[in-house]
């Protein structure tokens, strides 16, 4: 299976996903989730970075498993998927998420789950855990997530589609990584405050702009 698209791709889905954690609804998070980590490390980096890494990749795996239902719902309506007017209403789509992360309206679909202990030396409730919170999606993530699926529905392979979504998790990733291996004192690690709104206007402005260029390039086929 060949990738489609251009490998930059999956490093604005790295930079879109470490963007998305510094997010009002996600950042204040990070702490709290990684003191899970932290608490069982026994002050061991090696350890602390293993667990955390786990715990990344079982936020990995489901959305990844998100980007193959997207990339199979693509698939399943063939050629409808190249129709300048399918690609039309995904720009749509993705606007419109851009416009909720503006605070327009909310997105909120969520499982609302409790998250679960960690048991001391378990790397595997460690990935359990990854998977039920990646489950838990927050009203800020979702335009960014639910942008990056609807790209995919437009006809993107599968291989490409576990590859963007790896790529935005393990960016979404890498400040609790740090945490959980370096501790919560991680030097350089800003408090929360109005920046992060800064943040989250930026990323709706981006995400605003690629379902209008979405959009224009569709009408352009057409």
């Amino acid at each position: 299976m060949q990738l489609s698209g251009s490998p930059v791709d999956f490093i604005v889905a790295f930079l879109a996903g470490f963007l998305a954690s510094l997010t009002p609804c996600v950042y204040p998070l990070i702490p709290v989730s990684a003191g899970y980590v932290v608490g069982n490390a026994q002050n061991s980096k090696v350890k602390g970075f293993c667990l955390s890494l786990c715990y990344v990749t079982g936020v990995a795996l489901t959305y990844s498993s998100l980007g193959v239902v997207a990339v199979l719902t693509g698939s399943f309506f063939g050629k409808i998927s190249s129709n300048p007017l399918v690609n039309l209403m995904a720009g749509l789509v993705i606007v419109v998420f851009g416009l909720a992360m503006f605070d327009l309206f909310h997105f909120d679909i969520g499982l609302h789950l409790k998250v679960p202990q960690i048991k001391k030396r378990n790397y595997l409730s460690a990935l359990l855990l990854g998977l039920v919170s990646g489950l838990m999606i927050s009203p800020c993530l979702s335009p960014i997530l639910g942008s990056i699926l609807a790209y995919l529905a437009t006809g993107k392979n599968m291989l490409y589609g576990i590859l963007m979504l790896l790529s935005f998790s393990y960016g979404m990733g890498l400040i609790f990584i740090a945490i959980g291996t370096f501790g919560s004192g991680v030097a350089g690690l800003p408090r929360g405050g109005r920046w992060m709104h800064v943040v989250k206007r930026i990323c709706a402005s981006a995400i605003v702009l690629m379902g209008l260029f979405f959009m224009y390039s569709a009408i352009r086929r057409f």
